[in-house]
């Protein structure tokens, strides 16, 4: 399960003072879920999931992911949470220019101590329909094949939880229904928690469950698999 309490989240303003992006929320979410967080741009989705993912401390509030509170550890021990625990799926990829498909997800594997790290990457990839791909890297790939790319990094350590900014954003209706299929299949396969942020409303209805924020706070969380 996923539960924040009471959490805010306060930005440094150039010329000095801060905005406050996320006001007292408060947010529990099942395990084994798919999950769509909605809302207008500048509404605190992805500060929402970088908190989850521990990349950020709350400036006040309560962090808990899987019985772990993240807003208590240290640097270190975020970085040991995520590496056991959490995939990330970036809408710009963030692939590093220099590995190549198989060493970019072969990565991932090593951080979390995976044995044979090339072995279990390389199957990935051919899961993902990229098996004659991997020694490419990413300036020859297309954008919708760096995407698959990063959904094999983020779920070839069988994450507990997978976590997307807007995987989809950036790729053609086609491409964008293949990556959308293998993150909604995370869930049956591997019973890992999917939370996707985006703007497209028909992903969100495919579902389980719905979150939508409004400057910085839930407005409403919807049950979609009653519907």
């Amino acid at each position: 399960m996923i539960k924040v309490q009471n959490l805010n989240q306060d930005f440094l303003l150039p010329g000095g003072g801060t905005l406050r992006v996320l006001h007292d929320l408060n947010l529990t979410l099942p395990a084994a879920q798919t999950i769509a967080v909605v809302g207008q741009s500048g509404s605190g989705k992805t500060t929402l999931l970088s908190l989850l993912a521990g990349l950020e401390k709350p400036t006040m509030g309560t962090v808990e992911v899987f019985g772990t509170r993240l807003d208590t550890l240290d640097e270190e021990g975020c970085s040991q949470f995520r590496a056991q625990n959490i995939g990330f799926v970036f809408q710009n990829f963030q692939l590093l220019s220099h590995f190549s498909a198989l060493s970019n997800v072969a990565l991932a594997c090593r951080l979390s101590g995976i044995l044979d790290p090339k072995k279990r990457a390389a199957e990935e990839l051919e899961r993902v329909g990229l098996g004659s791909r991997m020694s490419h890297f990413p300036s020859r790939l297309s954008g919708g094949e760096c995407q698959r790319v990063a959904v094999a990094r983020a779920l070839v350590t069988r994450p507990k939880l997978l976590l997307c900014d807007e995987p989809t954003g950036s790729l053609d209706p086609e491409n964008a229904e293949v990556i959308i299929s293998m993150l909604l299949n995370a869930k049956a396969t591997h019973k890992t928690t999917v939370l996707i942020v985006t703007h497209d409303l028909e992903l969100a209805k495919r579902c389980d469950v719905k979150v939508t924020l409004l400057k910085g706070n839930v407005i409403e969380t919807v049950n979609q698999v009653a519907l």
